[in-house]
Parts: structure tokens; C-alpha cells; sequence
């Protein structure tokens, strides 16, 4: 009897080695050695498109970039099937030499994944001494033809320590068949005000409005789209998983905007379309910002509580809700009810981050980096997030009066009129010119 024992105890052990290996997918080390090949010209077709999809579409990749603030790196921002991981390789194209210089890849896997089969990850090779590449290729292995290959462009090769612009806003992925135009101009034009200079936005599909809306800010510089035709590629089961859940590949995005940006702006503000990080005592970014690093040096990642506002609830302020009634979308100046804080709960946040100082991020932390972190005060600055309330997390009774987002009003509303004036033409809300100058009037006497 004690020997059927022992061996009962011992008979499930397999089993669980076998399922922590089916759990935890595998990461491979950083190369030890290269292989070199001896080949004519680098050849092959460049990639231009968003999205590339490695042989066996089991790996999609996105961007490549020089990484040099350790060691000289080749990262690669992909989306993988983290349970199908093979090796993969880079094939690197010497600049010098016109040589094929091949690296073992080390695949790290995001850890937020929702659930879902298929997360983002960064794939990164140890560049070859002496090699100085411009383009390379990923491969599943050490033979082939590079001619056959796709070729990536390395970007970030040359770090500079002048930027073209001050704050850039990298938002997530654009919804399926988004609508929100009224919103979406509003915070477009409250991110201007605030001082980004370039709003960054992966687009699926959208309205024909949408597409008039974005066109304008394309034409005007302030808006880059960069096309995401991620249900082209990723295939999910609309049984066991959802797109939305997975927000599109939201982490796999904002990562490869922050590397868009690394030398292009100073900073890098991380947040969704329904959300603002808005100062309460600077009138923009850049002031709150210098004032928060004057009192604590060495901080480049900087976090903002978000708080929820209703668009179940309205303001009473009539003079607000007669705004913009044919524009679809929600008017954010209607909508100044916050819901309280959760207790023991821990609040979600975004940030403002120094890209430099950024390895890897998810949608609501910085999962490696440099240098120090800081969460910033709910009564320095707050996350303005408008989305529909639930009634089974908090009763109306017990929202919170906030008119923080009135503070912007004034140029809010002239702003936004322009853009639909010349989106539209003249005919927005048939407000004639009399009386809108009345409205500003009004506004001002109470404000």
C-alpha cells in the first residue's frame, strides 16, 4: 500500500512540466556568435506597408529601430502567437561590405495580453561589429535567399539631442467605424492648445466625416495617420476572443510610437481617444512639466490618475448643450460629472513620458526603463476621461461636480468651429455669426 502511493504522487509530475512549458512560452538568449555569408549586393523587396507577416504568419511585423542606449541594437516592434514561437534570425546587410551578417534573435514577449493567443513583442539582435546596417530582414532561419526575404528599414540611426517638436500625442488605435467626430475634434484641438504639435493615430476604419476630419489635420500638419489593417493579418475567433478586448494591439502601437518619436520629440503623451491630460494650475503642458522636473531631477516617466466623467449626465448649462447638434459624437463640454475614486482599488493612470527613457510600455505602465518615475498629483493635473457611466458601479447621486475641462472653453469652442467651418463650410448648427458673438458675450459674463 505505501509503494501505490508514493508512485500517485509521482505520476502527475509530467504533466505538470509539460503544461508549465505550454503556459510560459519560451525566450531565447541574446546571440553568442554570428554567421557570416559572402553574397552579392544586399537585394530584396523593402517593406512599405504597416504590417509584414513573417513566413508561416505566425510573427507580423511593424517597425524596426536602431536601440543604442546599452548596447547596439536592432528592435523590432512585432506581434506574435505567443504559444507558436519559433527562432528567428536577423539577417543583418552590412553597409561596408555589401555583406549578410545573420543574428539569433531574442524574442521578448509583452506580458499584457488580455487572454488572447496573440500579444505584442519585441524582437531584438545584438548587431554585428563593424556592420553598421541600414536594412535587415527576419528570418525563421540561417538559410535562404535574401533576394526572397523582405527587407525592413532600420530607423533611429542617428540619435539627435535637438528636436523638432516639444510634446507629441501618441493615441491607441482608432476603433472599427469610428464615429465621434464632435470628440474627437475637441480633443484634437485641446491637445494644440495644451502644446502637442503632431497627434500620431493608427486608423482601422472609420465615417466619411471622420475621414474629411482627418484629411483637414493631415493637410494641416498636425494629425499623422498610420494605416492598421490589423483584422487583415491576426486572425481571431470572434467566439472565444474579442478585438476589442485586445484593443486592436493598443500595447503593440503605442510602442512603436514611442520609438517613432525617440528623436523627434521631446516628450510623448500616452492616451486613448476619449481622454485629455489636463493641468489644473499651468495652462499647458510644457509649464507643468518643467515646474514637476525642477522638483524632482531625473524623472522621465511621469503618471496622471485617471478620472472617469459621465456621458450618461449632462451640465444644466444651456448654453453649452445648444452646441454643435448636428455633429455626431459627444460634446465633452456637456459632460462634468466625475465619478469618486474607488477605494483599495488601484486607479489606472497614463503618462507623459521622455521616449529616451522608455524601453518597453504598456497601456498603463512603463514595463522597462531608465531613470526615475513619478506619480503626479490629482491637484497638479488630472486624466480627463469621458466615457459611459455604469450604473452598477456607482448610483448618479454620488457623481462629483468637476468644470475643470470650462477652464478651455472659451478657445475650445472657437477653435472647434473653425475646423468644422472648414470641414463643412459655413453651416454648423446654423449659428450665424450675430448670433455666436452673442454666445461669447454671454459666456464671458459668466465665466
Amino acid at each position: 500500500m505505501p509503494r501505490f502511493k508514493s508512485k500517485m504522487i509521482w505520476m502527475p509530475i509530467p504533466f505538470l512540466i509539460l503544461l508549465f512549458f505550454e503556459m510560459y512560452p519560451r525566450r531565447l538568449p541574446h546571440p553568442a556568435q554570428q554567421t557570416q555569408l559572402t553574397l552579392d549586393p544586399c537585394r530584396g523587396e523593402l517593406v512599405n506597408g504597416t504590417i509584414t507577416a513573417l513566413k508561416h504568419n505566425k510573427t507580423f511585423v511593424v517597425s524596426l529601430y536602431h536601440d543604442d542606449r546599452q548596447q547596439n541594437l536592432t528592435r523590432a516592434i512585432a506581434m506574435v502567437y505567443y504559444k507558436k514561437i519559433q527562432d528567428l534570425y536577423c539577417w543583418f546587410c552590412c553597409s561596408h561590405n555589401n555583406r549578410i551578417s545573420i543574428v539569433r534573435a531574442s524574442i521578448d514577449i509583452h506580458p499584457e495580453r488580455f487572454g488572447l493567443p496573440v500579444g505584442g513583442a519585441d524582437i531584438v539582435c545584438l548587431e554585428p561589429h563593424r556592420c553598421l546596417p541600414q536594412y535587415t530582414s527576419i528570418h525563421s532561419s540561417t538559410k535562404g535567399s535574401m533576394a526572397e526575404l523582405p527587407w525592413f528599414e532600420i530607423k533611429n540611426l542617428l540619435a539627435r539631442t535637438s528636436f523638432v517638436m516639444e510634446y507629441a500625442v501618441c493615441l491607441s488605435v482608432m476603433p472599427e467605424n469610428y464615429n465621434n467626430a464632435l470628440q474627437f475634434v475637441q480633443s484634437v484641438e485641446m491637445y494644440k492648445t495644451l502644446g502637442a504639435k503632431k497627434v500620431y493615430l493608427y486608423k482601422m476604419n472609420c465615417s466619411s466625416l471622420m475621414d474629411q476630419i482627418l484629411h483637414f489635420y493631415v493637410k494641416e500638419g498636425t494629425v499623422e495617420v498610420i494605416p492598421w489593417p490589423i483584422t487583415s493579418y491576426v486572425r481571431l475567433s470572434s467566439f472565444w476572443y474579442s478585438y476589442q478586448d485586445w484593443g486592436y494591439g493598443k500595447t503593440t502601437v503605442l510602442n512603436d510610437c514611442i520609438y517613432r518619436n525617440m528623436y523627434r520629440s521631446k516628450y510623448v503623451v500616452l492616451n486613448d481617444f476619449n481622454e485629455i491630460i489636463l493641468p489644473l494650475k499651468h495652462p499647458n503642458w510644457k509649464t507643468m512639466i518643467d515646474s514637476l522636473e525642477d522638483q524632482n531631477p531625473g524623472v522621465g516617466i511621469f503618471f496622471f490618475e485617471s478620472h472617469f466623467f459621465s456621458q450618461n449626465v449632462f451640465s444644466s448649462l444651456n448654453k453649452f448643450n445648444s452646441l454643435w447638434k448636428t455633429i455626431p459624437g459627444v460634446n465633452i463640454l456637456r459632460h462634468v460629472y466625475r465619478e469618486p475614486n474607488k477605494l483599495h482599488i488601484n486607479i489606472l493612470k497614463k503618462m507623459i513620458v521622455n521616449p529616451r527613457s522608455v524601453v518597453q510600455a504598456s497601456s498603463h505602465s512603463v514595463r522597462k526603463g531608465y531613470g526615475r518615475t513619478l506619480e503626479v498629483s490629482r491637484d497638479v493635473a488630472i486624466l480627463y476621461n469621458c466615457r459611459k457611466h455604469l450604473e452598477s458601479e456607482f448610483g448618479e447621486q454620488y457623481l462629483m461636480r468637476d468644470t475643470t475641462i470650462w477652464r478651455f472653453n472659451l478657445s475650445l469652442i472657437s477653435n472647434v468651429n473653425k475646423v468644422f467651418d472648414r470641414v463643412l463650410g459655413n453651416q454648423v448648427d446654423n449659428i450665424s455669426k450675430s448670433i455666436w458673438s452673442m454666445f461669447l458675450r454671454s459666456l464671458a459674463k459668466i465665466f
